[in-house]
């Protein structure tokens, strides 16, 4: 019986920055080198922060922690793309693009000590707060995507998840109705290669995650999660054609949690030696200064300087966040509705 093709797929991935710091020239897209100078500070904050968090918390000074370890150029690439007016739903691993977008890191430490008040970000920024939750933030996305195509507002949604959220019924009832309706919603996914200690050739027989978005009616690409400038090309795309109004785009990030999943984790259970010392040697940031390096705007005495510039600003963030009074106990009211009802209100005066 004679078969017909009624379509065909291909799935691309980017890469424009190699190990050696070597781009592609084609590739890459204008930025200054005001703009990389910027980004790289970024993302050695962003390793700062994770790594006095990671302190902290081994001090009993903070609680569980999830690290972002080698997952920076992932973060801090695709958040120089969001624009002041776009809305992020971040997962709990998104540190990085929160600190990039001017989230205060001490409101961030004084979330992870277990105070939600840290989740009352600044007015400024339409980041909601962390989503703990596996996937449960992609339809919310979607959902916000939505309102915003009902309100003519052109702007821009962005999802972030890990790999293991694309195992989740979330994650797929949300990439069917944003194919449906082209919503201008952006799916971008720290694909780190492991749900905690599930790998992902036990998630998915596919070939990639960013295929997935096709049986959806919507492109999927894969990109170099450790290369930062192809993280940013390829947001910066997919934004842009958000905002107007061409649909969504699911964009996978192919990095590597270089770390534990959190401080509650030992991955050397489930983790070779060999797998993790590979992956270090990929490490974004120093790829990135290899980058740097070979045009000459990169020496060990800048990167000290920048390093103790992060360490400065961490070190204060510590300190404000430590200074914080404990929430008195009617605060445990606050923001859980517009209008508290009869038995909530008597609760609250401690009745």
């Amino acid at each position: 019986m004679p078969q017909d093709i009624i379509a065909s797929f291909e799935v691309l991935r980017l890469g424009i920055l190699d190990d050696n710091g070597n781009i592609d020239e084609t590739l890459m897209p204008s930025l200054s080198d005001l703009e990389i100078g910027r980004m790289y500070e970024a993302m050695v904050l962003a390793r700062t922060f994770d790594e006095r968090a990671v302190a902290l918390q081994r001090e009993g000074r903070l609680g569980t922690y999830p690290q972002i370890s080698g997952q920076e150029a992932a973060q801090v690439g695709s958040a120089f793309a969001i624009a002041a007016t776009d809305w992020i739903f971040p997962s709990f691993r998104e540190m990085g693009v929160q600190l990039t977008l001017g989230y205060p890191a001490a409101q961030l430490l004084q979330y992870w000590t277990g105070d939600e008040r840290g989740q009352l970000g600044p007015q400024r920024l339409n980041i909601f707060p962390l989503c703990v939750a596996v996937g449960s933030q992609i339809p919310q996305a979607v959902g916000a995507a939505l309102a915003a195509r009902y309100r003519r507002d052109p702007i821009a949604v962005v999802a972030y998840f890990g790999d293991g959220a694309t195992s989740k019924g979330d994650f797929h009832e949300a990439f069917n109705m944003a194919g449906v309706f082209r919503l201008p919603v952006v799916f971008i996914c720290q694909n780190n290669q492991w749900a905690i200690s599930v790998p992902l050739k036990n998630q998915t027989a596919s070939a990639s995650l960013a295929q997935k978005a096709i049986g959806y009616g919507f492109p999927g690409i894969q990109v170099d999660g450790n290369d930062v400038f192809a993280v940013y090309s390829a947001a910066r795309q997919a934004l842009d054609k958000a905002r107007s109004g061409a649909g969504p785009t699911f964009i996978e990030c192919l990095t590597y949690r270089m770390a534990d999943h959190t401080t509650a984790d030992d991955a050397g259970r489930y983790r070779s030696p060999e797998e993790v010392n590979l992956w270090r040697t990929r490490d974004p940031i120093v790829r990135l200064q290899r980058f740097l390096t070979a045009r000459g705007l990169w020496s060990e005495q800048s990167g000290k300087e920048v390093k103790a510039r992060a360490i400065g600003i961490i070190d204060a963030a510590v300190q404000e966040m430590e200074a914080i009074a404990p929430p008195a106990a009617a605060e445990l009211f606050t923001g859980t509705r517009k209008t508290l009802s009869p038995r909530q209100a008597e609760q609250r005066k401690g009745r």
